[in-house]
């Protein structure tokens, strides 16, 4: 009986992680003034026929906090590598030299800053609904065991301090990027 109250935790604090590593790709899209090569994840290029990751097809780097460069492997790929850029729509203007595309980050504005926080509360509010839906998961699965009624209240207890305890570790990540986004 013990060891599938265990299972039943050991499934939600995997499911809790799951939330938080979703919320650390998300907050990492979120740019906070500098440049940075995950940036440009999304763009898509087209390569001999079909869309392909910007990463699979050039070396993205950052030379310094305020530059993107981006080197293609393939020169005649450095005018569609320019193109998707713009269409991705990052509000990016790239620069191609012949040799490589540099992309100069624009410092941001304080308007631009607070929406970017907004938009790191939201993500960090889903990732919160996502460990209460993980918590709910577990209770139902505890009520579904046969287990007495001592037993499945301490069990509740113990899901209750998980989800607590990772409620906590959301809010203290989505301080750290507030405070990154904001950092003039």
């Amino acid at each position: 009986m013990d060891e599938e109250v265990k299972f039943v935790l050991d499934s939600a604090k995997e499911s809790m992680d799951g939330g938080i590593s979703h919320l650390e790709k998300a907050l990492i899209k979120i740019r906070a003034g500098k440049a940075s090569p995950m940036m440009l994840s999304t763009v898509m290029v087209e390569y001999y026929g079909s869309k392909t990751p910007l990463s699979q097809v050039a070396n993205v780097n950052t030379p310094d906090a305020r530059t993107i460069s981006v080197q293609p492997w393939e020169k005649s790929l450095l005018s569609e590598i320019e193109t998707a850029i713009m269409n991705a729509n990052l509000g990016f203007n790239p620069m191609n030299n012949g040799e490589m595309i540099i992309i100069n980050v624009p410092p941001l504005t304080e308007e631009r800053r607070i929406q970017l926080t907004k938009q790191a509360k939201a993500e960090a509010e889903d990732a919160k609904v996502s460990i209460r839906s993980a918590r709910q998961e577990a209770n139902k699965d505890l009520k579904a065991l046969d287990i007495s009624e001592d037993l499945l209240k301490n069990a509740e207890v113990d899901v209750q301090e998980l989800t607590n305890k990772y409620i906590a570790k959301i809010d203290s990540i989505l301080t750290v990027k507030e405070a990154e986004i904001m950092k003039v």
